[in-house]
């Protein structure tokens, strides 16, 4: 398959302390991607070099819709190019229906009050409603979002960056906090989303990672120790050492 994001010899240094210390990754079309590791591995700072809310000192990130390396753009034009990011704690917008919040994440050159008053358009309510359906929303469409119950309220976020049509979602942690069916719920989406774009998760829940991985890269001290399908992973030396053998369901 093609290869939509390809990492190479990516380095982070923050004032003498390398967050990465030379990580390559690549992430193939309509792939689920999961990184583990121990706290501090460097996980979440791949997240923050992929979308650019952290410049790398060294290495390379290439995404297909862009020519050469993307580590050192701005943030909003490497989602515009097409990588959606969602962190941990859900940004929505709680005082708005559910509805709303998905008309002002739409990509669209429009102002506050014309996204909320205007007359939407066919192609625009066709689009709403798809993603509607698909975060399993539907129901909840005119609720103020911050009612939602939690794992509600991380749909509609997810929602809110599929409604922009990128080629990559990358997910912090998206099932934190959640019950054990809202998890199930989530682990179904991503896998449905994956059919329209790549998901590369930061997760430290093995049951989840479990469940539903398909490619997992090991991640300890900065650099990619271990990756290929779960039960590769789980049985490969290195990662019993370092992080399933300590005997943790986190990390």
């Amino acid at each position: 398959m093609t290869q939509i994001l390809t990492c190479n010899d990516v380095k982070v240094d923050f004032d003498g302390f390398f967050a990465l210390k030379g990580v390559d990754l690549q992430v193939e079309q309509q792939e689920v991607r999961f990184l583990i590791g121990p706290n501090g591995a460097g996980k979440t700072t791949l997240l923050d070099v992929i979308c650019g809310k952290t410049r790398a000192t060294e290495g390379s990130v290439f995404f297909q819709e862009m020519e050469g390396s993307i580590h050192k753009l701005e943030e909003h034009k490497i989602a515009l190019a097409g990588i959606a990011r969602k962190f941990q704690a859900p940004s929505i917008f709680p005082q708005l229906t559910v509805l709303e919040n998905l008309e002002l994440a739409m990509k669209q050159k429009k102002t506050l009050w014309h996204m909320l008053f205007a007359k939407m358009d066919e192609p625009t309510k066709e689009k709403i409603e798809y993603t509607l359906e698909k975060i399993n929303l539907t129901q909840e469409r005119n609720r103020l979002a911050g009612f939602l119950a939690h794992g509600q309220k991380q749909w509609l976020e997810i929602g809110m960056q599929l409604i922009q049509d990128p080629q990559l979602l990358l997910l912090d942690e998206p099932i934190a906090g959640m019950s054990g069916q809202e998890r199930e719920k989530t682990g179904r989406l991503i896998h449905d989303v994956s059919k329209e774009c790549s998901v590369l998760i930061v997760e430290h829940d093995m049951e989840f990672v479990r469940n539903f991985s398909k490619q997992v890269t090991v991640m300890h001290e900065g650099k990619v120790l271990c990756e290929g399908d779960m039960n590769t992973v789980q049985n490969d030396e290195r990662v019993i050492e370092v992080y399933l053998g300590r005997g943790k369901t986190h990390a």
